[in-house]
């Protein structure tokens, strides 16, 4: 695991999915925020819930209960939830303690699980609207 395993295409769409929510930020600064947040696990590229909560202005709750509540969108090759062990290991990555204390094991999202995440989202701020 670790970080900047993403290419230049991936990262436009990840981009891409989330201009409408960081419109205020550069694009530079964009793209090294979602760089220096993508992991390799299980030979995928993914981003963790709670990076991606972050990037799209929601709380990790409310990202997490957006996916159950659509959960048959999200295949296993779109998103999955980490092992106790993956977890561990991706915990041990960070020098600060700033990881929280999640009482449940965070959900990772790949490519195409981004753009999911990224139409529920919109779908749902729409309805609260």
């Amino acid at each position: 695991m670790g970080t900047n395993y993403v290419n230049k295409k991936s990262l436009n769409f990840i981009i891409h999915n989330l201009h409408d929510f960081v419109m205020d930020e550069t694009e530079l600064s964009i793209e090294e925020r979602i760089v220096n947040k993508i992991y390799l696990i299980r030979d995928k590229k993914v981003m963790i819930d709670r990076d991606l909560a972050e990037l799209y202005g929601v709380e990790t709750r409310v990202l997490k209960q957006q996916v159950k509540r659509n959960i048959n969108r999200f295949p296993e090759d779109f998103m999955f939830v980490l092992t106790t062990i993956e977890n561990e290991n991706l915990r041990s990555q960070f020098v600060t303690s700033s990881w929280g204390g999640s009482r449940y094991l965070p959900m990772v999202f790949t490519e195409q699980g981004i753009a999911m995440l990224s139409s529920v989202l919109n779908s749902e701020k729409s309805n609260s609207c």
